[in-house]
């Protein structure tokens, strides 16, 4: 004997009307390495990066029948959704006591910008292609030459500077949008 537990007519139309839209292993096989390194880069902490992707997923599999393919790429979804548990972990941390810094050990200028700063210049990179953002990688967070990434990569120097041109107009332009909202 099986028994079947009484279920609201509204309710039985919507569960079995509704056709699934997220796969949640699909979306972590596809995009968990890359927020993982959106988080490692926003946060500067691979264990609270860690936690953050999860996190992550977690919301968009409790919030994955409001998921619209018409409005926005999974891709795209999963990134606001990791955007939103970023900023709430940099909000946490800094409600927690600081421990007194070292004052021999030399302090980056990463460290003492905005962290949300920080997440805006990261998702600009983002969204830069990979030529752009690689030239900026290499030539402004690594300090390399042009002369020296011309030599490894192959690429002319005149085509850096314009890739770095192009790629620091579009980086300034999200930044400034950023700023706006």
């Amino acid at each position: 004997m099986t028994m079947t537990l009484p279920v609201a007519p509204a309710r039985r139309e919507r569960v079995t009307s509704r056709v699934p839209e997220f796969d949640v292993v699909d979306a972590y096989d596809q995009h968990g390495a890359a927020l993982f390194g959106f988080a490692v880069n926003a946060l500067r902490d691979r264990p609270l990066a860690e936690d953050c992707v999860q996190e992550t997923f977690l919301r968009a599999w409790r919030a994955r029948d409001t998921f619209d393919r018409d409005r926005a790429s999974e891709r795209t979804w999963l990134f606001s959704i990791a955007r939103n548990v970023i900023i709430d972990a940099e909000r946490a941390r800094a409600r927690r006591p600081r421990t007194v810094p070292d004052h021999d050990a030399p302090e980056t200028a990463a460290a003492e910008n905005d962290p949300l700063e920080r997440l805006a210049i990261v998702e600009g990179l983002a969204k830069l292609s990979d030529d752009h953002r690689n030239v900026i990688v290499d030539i402004h967070v690594q300090g390399r030459s042009y002369q020296e990434v011309s030599t490894t990569s192959g690429i002319p120097i005149a085509t850096l500077r314009t890739r770095a041109y192009y790629a620091l107009r579009a980086l300034r332009r999200h930044l400034d949008e950023g700023e706006s909202r």
